[in-house]
Order: structure tokens, then sequence, then C-alpha cells
């Protein structure tokens, strides 16, 4: 879908060049380029480029389908490790500060199922 707000034709573009450069600066914020009327190129920013690259990558990961789907089922096994246990087994956190972050998991209906590593 193109936004016609900030779809100019490339000879605009080739004038407001520096001013569309500090635009595109805002996240998710394109401009679309047309030569002859039609969509030609795209300008963004190289953060919101870089972050579509890695989306890229990682769709074209054929086994990432698999992942999600097994951590969805050990999820729902209960095989998981509640962050205040993985501080508290890499020595962030006392065990008197995980036992107070426990018992308050209760109150709110959570439940930790399996320690790291076991």
């Amino acid at each position: 879908m193109i936004d016609t707000k900030r779809t100019i034709s490339i000879s605009d573009a080739r004038k407001r060049i520096f001013e569309i450069a500090d635009e595109v600066q805002t996240p998710n914020k394109v401009y679309t380029l047309t030569a002859d009327g039609k969509p030609k190129v795209v300008i963004m920013s190289i953060r919101d480029f870089e972050a579509l690259e890695e989306d890229r990558e990682l769709l074209n990961d054929p086994t990432l389908l698999k992942k999600i789907q097994s951590a969805e089922a050990e999820f729902k096994r209960g095989d998981y490790t509640t962050l205040n246990a993985l501080k508290h087994e890499l020595g962030y956190v006392s065990s008197s500060a995980l036992n107070v972050a426990e018992k308050s998991k209760k109150v709110y209906g959570t439940r930790k199922k399996k320690q790291l590593g076991k």
C-alpha cells in the first residue's frame, strides 16, 4: 500500500533529498519515489532497512517454525524457567529474594514447574 503523502517523483526528491533524509529517520517513515507516475524506489532510514533485513533472514530460516512450535509445546507442558530462577542460578538474586518472588507468583496464579538444567 502506497502512502500518497510520502510518494513523490524522483525529480521532486532530488530537490528535497536532504529534507527527506532527515524525515525518514522517524521510525517507519518511508518515501516512495516514482518515475513516470509508477513506484520505482523507496527511501528509508538505515535502521529500518537493517530491521527489515534481520526479519527477512529470520523468515528465511527453514527451522524457525519448528523452533517456535517446539517452544510453544515446552511452555504448554510447563517446561520452562522463570527469570527470577535463572537470575538465582546465575548468582544475581539471593535465595530469599527468589522465595519472595516465587510467593508473589502464587497471588497472580503463575506456576514455576522446571528449574534450568533439570
